[in-house]
């Protein structure tokens, strides 16, 4: 595909965030271009693909208008439906509750946005890399050939290294807590709990992280480590953790015995929270990009959509006279910010609790399950705060 030598707005990255960016613009009947730098949309996989259903969504981010995209899932993106979510404390001992989710097929799911945006009028640029953005024009070379092309809104959502942002001094704080690594494998022949999403925690397996066993049904798991490279052991790597949590965690090793690693999937979290800055007068920030992250819990496939709705929704309305491109700032901070933020906080209070088991195995033990669902959205119940700040102290 050529590109036009123009378009309204400029869509880079298309994942969750792009992707829903770009059908809301579309809609508006406004020339989109959605440029993805992978050859093949959503592969090769940077995502475990937990998803809960719509209405916890609706609880994960009560003030956001959710994309209609996350309303009804395709059965063709859904591996497997749990349950439950279980916790298991480095002592061994268990706890969890009640979670309606699905593991979602990433590939698909990627695809399946992709072609909505397409519907809705969007072009779709793939294996194509943009080099160099000056103000709003772009520099592209790919699979396509080089190409300049001119936007008057251009939407970053392309990711923990964005390069949008960095071409607009949007870049979040140099905090090397802040970015986690999230290795992971897709296996077979695994004997694990189909109906229970499981994390595990421990200093000896993740320092300072979780690792998770997501059945994908039938005799298949996605198992992976988020954990922060500042925490590494010296000469280790995201790989040893995972190697050393699947074979020899007492627990985890027994359920995931003679299975075959199929596909090996890696990826940047941004555990930090949002730039201070997440738009300007030409140009706005989504999804990773923009920090819309669940920092407790690694999650950020819905709130990466909310931002990219709000995006393409924001960049619709500016061109067409309505606001300003900043307002998108207030917009989505607003939607989903006081949940980000404090996520942050929790994982910040838990940052040195999870480097003790002791403590980490006390921390679980006196936290209760409805308490653990709600710190998972992103709250902290007052009981909560206080139990670990006094853990915290016992630390210090």
């Amino acid at each position: 595909m050529k590109p036009e030598d123009a378009y309204d707005i400029i869509v880079v990255g298309a994942g969750p965030a792009g992707s829903t960016a770009a059908m809301y613009a579309a809609e508006k009947d406004l020339s989109v271009l959605l440029v993805e730098k992978k050859k093949d949309i959503g592969v090769p996989l940077q995502c475990g693909g937990f998803l809960p259903h719509y209405p916890i969504l609706q609880e994960l981010v009560p003030n956001a208008e959710l994309p209609v995209t996350l309303e009804e899932i395709p059965s063709s993106c859904i591996h497997a439906t749990a349950s439950y979510q279980r916790f298991i404390a480095p002592n061994g001992v268990s706890k969890g509750f009640d979670v309606d989710a699905d593991a979602i097929d990433r590939r698909r799911f990627d695809k399946h946005l992709a072609k909505e945006a397409g519907k809705a009028g969007a072009h779709i640029l793939v294996g194509t890399n943009v080099t160099e953005i000056d103000g709003t024009k772009l520099f592209m070379d790919g699979a396509f050939g080089e190409f300049e092309v001119e936007g008057k809104v251009i939407i970053g959502a392309d990711g923990p290294n964005s390069i949008v942002a960095k071409a607009n001094n949007m870049l979040r704080d140099d905090d090397p807590m802040g970015t986690g690594i999230a290795f992971e494998y897709e296996l077979s022949g695994v004997d694990v709990d189909k109906d229970a999403v499981e994390m595990y925690f421990g200093k000896d397996y993740v320092p300072g992280g979780y690792a998770w066993i997501i059945s994908q049904g039938d005799d298949t798991a996605n198992i992976g480590v988020g954990i922060r490279e500042a925490l590494f052991e010296q000469h280790l790597c995201a790989r040893d953790y995972l190697e050393r949590f699947m074979y020899k965690h007492p627990i985890a090793s027994e359920k995931l015995s003679g299975a075959s690693i199929t596909s090996v999937v890696a990826g940047l979290v941004p555990v930090g929270g949002a730039p201070k800055v997440t738009a300007n007068h030409n140009t706005l920030l989504a999804g990773d990009a923009a920090g819309h992250i669940i920092a407790t819990n690694g999650g950020g496939i819905s709130t990466a959509m909310v931002g990219g709705k709000l995006a393409g929704e924001t960049a619709a309305e500016f061109l067409a006279g309505k606001c300003q491109l900043q307002d998108y700032e207030k917009q989505w901070r607003q939607q989903m910010g006081l949940e980000i933020k404090t996520a942050v906080y929790v994982r910040k209070l838990m940052d040195k609790l999870m480097l003790s088991d002791r403590l980490m195995s006390t921390a679980i033990k006196m936290i209760t399950p409805e308490q653990m669902k709600a710190i998972q959205c992103g709250q902290l119940p007052e009981p909560v705060r206080k139990t670990l700040l006094k853990l915290n102290v016992g630390l210090s």
